[in-house]
C-alpha cells in the first residue's frame, strides 16, 4: 500500500477492504463446489465465514461512501480511528480463516478424498496471506492518522524534464493537486455502529465445526490488495496506427503495462499527477498480472483437463482482461494537446448518429456520472448497426454490449478521480473532456468503421 494517497490513504484502504472480503467470501463459494461432498459441520462453518465476509464489505462500502464526501483537511480523527479498528479487525479475520482453512485440509475427509482441493484451498490461503502482505505496515495503532498528514514527497522522474507542448516546464517535485468537497466536520455515528457490527456480532460460527477453530464472537471484518513505464523518449505524445500494429501475438500469460505516452504530470491541471501514478503504475499493473494469471490458470486446466474452477478463472479473465484492455485505450485517448472537438470523417459520423457534437457530449457525460459503483463510460463503433453508439459497462465487463468496437472510453472508478476531484465525479468528467485527443479516437474510428456487418 502506497503512502503516497497522503489524505486519501483512507480512501484506498476502504477500496481495498471491500475488494479483499469481496474475493474471500467468493472462496467459501469455491470450496463447496469443488468439494461438494463436504461434511455438514463445514458446510455451515463456510456458509457462516461467507455471511462475516459480506458484513465486512458492507462496512467497508459505507465507511468508503461516506469518506469520499469529505474534504481533506476534514478527516476527523473518529474517522481515521473507525478505519483502523476497521482494517486490525480485517487482519484479525483473515488470520483466523486461514488457520481454520488449514484445519479443514487437516481433518476433512471430503477434503482428502479430492486432490484438488488441497491444492484450491491452499491458493485460496496464499490469497488471504498476499491481502494481509501489502496491508501489513498500516496495521499499526497511529500510523493511518500519520500518513494522512504526513505524506512523503512524491519524486517526479520528470523533474528536469522538457518544457512540455504547452510551454510550462514540469514543475519540480510537484504536489498533487487537491480538489475540494463536500465538508463534513465529523464521522457519522451510523458508520460506527456498523464497524462495531461487523467487528463483533457478524463473526459468530458453529463451535461445532472445526472443534477448537470455531470463530467466535471475535471474528471480525476485511482489507486486499487491488512500474513507472512512462515513456523515456522525446516527450512527444504518441499516436497508435494500424500501420505501426505488432503483428506478434501476445503469448499466454505475455500480457505488459503499456508505457504512457507522457509524462505523469502532462496533463496538469486538468488529471493530477498523483492520480496518473497510482492510477497507471499500480491499478493498471494489477489488471495486467491478474489477467496473466488467469490465462495460466486456464492453460493449466486445458493441459490437465481438470475445469473445476473454469468458472472462478473466466471471471477472473473477464474482469482483468476488460480492465487492461479498457485502461490501454483510457491513456491513448487523453493528451495534453487534447480538448477541442473532432473533425472529419468522426465528426460527420456523430453529427448523423447523435443530431449534433452538443447532443452526443451531453448524452456520453450524463452517463459517464450515471454509471452505478465504479465502470466506464464508452463510445463504441456497431458494425452491426454501422453506426456510434454510448455503452455504459459496471466494473470493466458487466451490463454492456458485445460485437462493437471501443473508441473513446472515459475510467469513472473512484480511484481515476479522488485524489483530485474527490467524491465530484462530474468535475472530473468536464475536467477529462480538456484532455481527450480526438486524432486518436479519429485514427481508431477509421479503422473500426471498416468493420461492416450484415445488419439485423
Amino acid at each position: 500500500m502506497l503512502y503516497v494517497y497522503g489524505p486519501y490513504l483512507p480512501v484506498r484502504i476502504l477500496e481495498e477492504i471491500r475488494f479483499w472480503k469481496e474475493q474471500e467470501k467468493e472462496h467459501t463459494d469455491v470450496i463447496k463446489a469443488i468439494v461438494p461432498t463436504l461434511e455438514q459441520p463445514y458446510v455451515k462453518l463456510l456458509d457462516d465465514w461467507s455471511k462475516v465476509f459480506e458484513e465486512t464489505e458492507k462496512a467497508a462500502n459505507d465507511l468508503l461512501q461516506h469518506t469520499i464526501h469529505i474534504q481533506q483537511d476534514q478527516l476527523h480523527p473518529e474517522l481515521l480511528k473507525q478505519i483502523e479498528r476497521l482494517l486490525d479487525a480485517s487482519f484479525r479475520q483473515s488470520r483466523e480463516w486461514v488457520r481454520q482453512l488449514y484445519i479443514l485440509l487437516d481433518q476433512s475427509a471430503a477434503v482428502k478424498s479430492i486432490p484438488l482441493a488441497k491444492v484450491v484451498i491452499l491458493h485460496i490461503i496464499r490469497e488471504s496471506e498476499y491481502f494481509l502482505g501489502v496491508l501489513e505496515t498500516l496495521n499499526r495503532p497511529g500510523v493511518i492518522e500519520d500518513a494522512v498528514h504526513n505524506p512523503p514527497p512524491i519524486l517526479d522522474p520528470y523533474q528536469q524534464a522538457m518544457d512540455y507542448t504547452r510551454g510550462e516546464p514540469a514543475a519540480e517535485g510537484a504536489e498533487a493537486q487537491m480538489g475540494t468537497g463536500s465538508a463534513q466536520n465529523k464521522a457519522s455515528s451510523g458508520l460506527g455502529s456498523a464497524v462495531n457490527n461487523a467487528v463483533t456480532g457478524a463473526g459468530a460460527t458453529g463451535n461445532n465445526a472445526v472443534g477448537s477453530a470455531a470463530v467466535g464472537n471475535n471474528a471480525m471484518t476485511g482489507s486486499g490488495a487491488a512500474g513507472n513505464s512512462a515513456a523515456a523518449g522525446s516527450g512527444t505524445p504518441t499516436t497508435s496506427t494500424a500501420a505501426g500494429v505488432q503483428e506478434q501475438p501476445v503469448p499466454i500469460g505475455g500480457h505488459k503495462l503499456p508505457p504512457l505516452p507522457y509524462p505523469y504530470n502532462a496533463l496538469e491541471p486538468h488529471i493530477d499527477e498523483a492520480t496518473m501514478r497510482i492510477h497507471h503504475d499500480k491499478h493498471h499493473q494489477s489488471y495486467v498480472d491478474n489477467l496473466n494469471k488467469a490465462e495460466k490458470k486456464l492453460e493449466e486446466a486445458r493441459k490437465t483437463g481438470n475445469f473445476d474452477l473454469v468458472k472462478h478463472w473466466e471471471r477472473e479473465l473477464a474482469f482483468n482482461g476488460a480492465g487492461h484492455y479498457l485502461h490501454t485505450i483510457y491513456w491513448s485517448i487523453m493528451n495534453p494537446k487534447g480538448g477541442g472537438r473532432p473533425e472529419g470523417a468522426l465528426a460527420d459520423q456523430i453529427r448523423r448518429d447523435f443530431g449534433s457534437y452538443e447532443a452526443f457530449q451531453k448524452q456520453f457525460t450524463k452517463a459517464a456520472e450515471e454509471v452505478e459503483g465504479g465502470g466506464w463510460t464508452i463510445l463504441v463503433w456497431s458494425p452491426r448497426s454501422q453506426r456510434l453508439e454510448i455503452l455504459q459497462a459496471e466494473k470493466h465487463q458487466n451490463l454492456s454490449q458485445w460485437d462493437v468496437v471501443p473508441l473513446l472510453p472515459i475510467d469513472v472508478w473512484e480511484h481515476s478521480y479522488y485524489l483530485k476531484h474527490q467524491n465530484e465525479r462530474k468535475k472530473y468528467i468536464a475536467d477529462w473532456w480538456k484532455v481527450v485527443y480526438w486524432p486518436e479516437v479519429a485514427s481508431r474510428y477509421s479503422e473500426a468503421s471498416k468493420l461492416k456487418w450484415q445488419p439485423f
